[in-house]
């Protein structure tokens, strides 16, 4: 399952993944926004990060207006490895590289076209696996735990 959440800059992108998903037969749950009313990013990616972080959803997908605020807000959360991708290659690297769980986009960066392939090549790359990323993880893991 897939963790969706947006900001009011992200809604109208948004709606274009979840019509992707639908598609693509994907299960997905939204945790809001759900208009284009001011809200505030953070709150959206703390209900997506919890879903993740709890394994409610083995991945998120969160858009604001740059991607950058509500992926700095995500990654606060324990467990979370969000990342903010413009393009197909990032979205391939990080989950390869980084095993990344959540996906963050900018609705004022990408269009629709480019938005949903970097979605595909993020849902549908698998970690590598690799033992140099799986170190590095943990060195992440750690940072995060305060045992740096």
């Amino acid at each position: 399952m897939i963790a969706l959440g947006c900001d009011h800059g992200g809604y109208g992108l948004m709606q274009e993944v979840i019509g992707h998903l639908e598609k693509r037969g994907l299960e997905y749950c939204n945790y809001g926004t759900y208009s284009n009313e001011a809200v505030d990013y953070a709150d959206y990616a703390k209900r997506v990060a919890d879903a993740v972080a709890k394994g409610e959803a083995d991945r998120g997908i969160l858009i604001c207006g740059t991607g950058i605020g509500i992926s700095i807000a995500a990654n606060k959360v324990h467990g979370i490895r969000a990342a903010l991708c413009g393009d197909c290659f990032s979205a391939q690297a990080t989950r390869e590289h980084n095993d990344a769980n959540i996906l963050a986009m900018g609705a004022r960066v990408l269009g629709p076209g480019l938005a949903l392939k970097i979605v595909d090549t993020f849902l549908d790359t698998p970690f590598s696996g690799d033992e140099r990323h799986v170190r590095r993880i943990a060195k992440i893991t750690a940072i995060e735990e305060g045992q740096n």
